[in-house]
């Protein structure tokens, strides 16, 4: 008898490790939103073609990444102009298990699909190009709510660069920012039912962030970054500055607002540096900022800037932070500054700039590496160092067209990395 219940504690707990080991990336930039994974095992040395490509799917043109879990991987693809659609892919195999699609007319300037989808127990939330937020059950393959993240706010006119929109689950709550013209504002939904729980006044400039979670004294706050206006898209629009602002997640309470960011194409969510630190980065025309927001006596919050300078940033997505150094890819329409170094207190420490060139890649930190898409045909492996820029092995894995910019995701020691026409799934472990 003593035997058996040993035998199923060893079983019990060699699931557990199995759980712990076996990390899903269930919605953009990784399980915290962070580009950092526990993956271990990451191969040090690459084959002269680069790492195994176990399968790869075509795909349309776009910018959407993937969401995986439980052995399985969702995407929203898009055929430009006519609709979206939603798929389900084995991760083992690349064989495509089902799919949902909806017309969602229009076109925008680098036109294709935009967020990645966000999956919660059997359900798997996306929204597309055109606005369209749809929860799916993954077992039925049928929506079982679906709002327009435009339309029924008010909105009549797509954004500059159409909807782009990462959904955020919260406890009960599925966040996302809405659009009205060019303005924005943040909504919750009850996750289950569509419901809407709260939401902000549009009284935002325009954003294509998404919404993430920070720890404020030791207490959770949904923060968001808005863009400055856009001069050259919105002329006849008031000027006003971004902001970052924390919200109470539970009733969309403002609880702290910064309002000296100046980046009028918003891409990049905002990252926790932890102790109360927020940094947000951009490509138009900063840059870079960090913020100290602390809770007072009272209950309120102050606000502190620590930095802010266009000296470091990046346009698609925030930096990696490793050992209290932030890396990223900083180049825009004015600046070639590649892969980037930063410290805690703002002072960058070296750039590649062209030598070599990284231009809106994807990032993941994973094993104490650094795996790193050019934004064009390169996957880089990178020692992180803020001595100098430390490559390991690189491999011409994309196609030679540019902007390839989709976030990659990490599971099980396989690599999911797209371009504009095919998803890839790329072995780099043992």
């Amino acid at each position: 008898m003593k035997t058996s219940k040993m035998y199923i504690m060893l079983a019990v707990l060699l699931v557990s490790i199995a759980n712990v080991c076996a990390q899903d990336w269930p919605q953009v930039f990784g399980p915290n939103r962070n580009n950092i994974s526990p993956q271990k095992g990451i191969l040090r040395t690459w084959p002269e073609n680069g790492p195994e490509v176990l399968w790869s799917v075509n795909v349309g043109a776009g910018f959407g990444g993937t969401a995986v879990k439980d052995g399985k991987v969702y995407m929203l693809d898009r055929e430009d102009k006519v609709k979206d659609i939603l798929r389900c892919f084995d991760l083992a195999t690349g064989k495509e298990l089902w799919n949902f699609e909806y017309e969602a007319p229009g076109s925008v300037q680098y036109s294709g699909s935009r967020g990645a989808p966000t999956v919660d127990g059997n359900l798997v939330y996306s929204c597309g190009h055109s606005g369209d937020l749809y929860c799916i059950n993954i077992n039925t393959h049928k929506p079982v709510w679906h709002t327009n993240v435009m339309t029924d706010f008010g909105g009549t006119k797509l954004p500059v660069w159409a909807i782009t929109q990462c959904p955020l689950v919260y406890g009960d709550l599925l966040i996302v920012a809405y659009s009205k013209d060019p303005y924005a504002g943040l909504v919750a939904f009850n996750k289950l039912t569509g419901n809407i729980v709260w939401k902000t006044e549009p009284v935002y400039n325009e954003t294509y962030a998404s919404p993430s979670v920070a720890k404020i004294a030791g207490e959770d706050h949904i923060t968001m970054v808005f863009s400055s206006t856009n001069t050259f898209m919105h002329r006849d629009v008031p000027k006003s500055m971004g902001r970052i602002t924390g919200f109470k997640p539970q009733t969309g309470e403002i609880l702290w607002e910064y309002d000296n960011w100046e980046n009028m194409i918003q891409v990049a969510p905002t990252l926790d540096a932890g102790q109360g630190r927020i940094i947000v980065v951009g490509g138009y025309e900063l840059g870079t900022a960090m913020i100290q927001v602390e809770k007072m006596n009272d209950g309120k919050y102050s606000v502190k800037e620590l930095f802010r300078h266009n000296d470091f940033g990046d346009h698609t997505k925030p930096p990696v932070l490793h050992n209290g150094y932030f890396y990223s890819q900083f180049s825009t329409n004015s600046k070639r500054d590649g892969l980037s170094c930063m410290s805690m207190d703002g002072k960058v420490l070296w750039k590649t700039m062209r030598e070599p060139s990284f231009d809106k890649g994807s990032m993941i930190l994973a094993d104490g590496l650094i795996l790193a898409t050019d934004g064009r045909s390169t996957l880089y492996l990178i020692q992180p160092d803020p001595s100098g820029f430390k490559p390991i092995a690189s491999a011409k894995l994309l196609g030679e067209q540019p902007q390839n910019w989709a976030p990659m995701a990490l599971v099980d020691g396989k690599l999911l990395i797209r371009d504009q026409a095919q998803l890839k799934c790329v072995k780099i472990t043992k």
